[in-house]
């Protein structure tokens, strides 16, 4: 019984309070593998920071680009995870790889 009301607790907090985002990297020609490698790098510490419940990597099959979703606690807990980013030079670090800005969104989680 312990286990359901886990189960049905963490469900609900999922529910009411998680947010998923999305960031899309387009990528200059040939260096998927590069952003790759940088994200195999960089993800165990986002994966790690406060408030990640989890990241998944996605890479089209094209080489054109590569798609993050991450869920977070919070809206504030992604914001202070990207602002930690930013200041360990990440973003300056792929910009040789990335053809534009990433695209992020932001999506509150709906579902049962």
């Amino acid at each position: 019984m312990d286990e359901m009301r886990y189960m049905y607790c963490t469900k609900a907090r999922r529910i009411n309070m998680s947010i998923m985002i999305t960031v899309e990297f387009p990528l200059q020609d040939g260096k998927q593998d590069d952003m790759l490698a940088s994200l195999a790098e960089a993800l165990p510490d986002t994966r790690a920071f406060d408030g990640c419940i989890s990241v998944e990597t996605y890479a089209e099959q094209d080489g054109s680009s590569i798609l993050l979703v991450e869920e977070w606690e919070s809206k504030a807990h992604q914001e202070a995870y990207l602002e930690w980013r930013v200041s360990t030079g990440m973003l300056d670090a792929i910009a040789p790889l990335v053809s534009a800005d990433p695209i992020f969104r932001s999506y509150e989680i709906r579902s049962e």
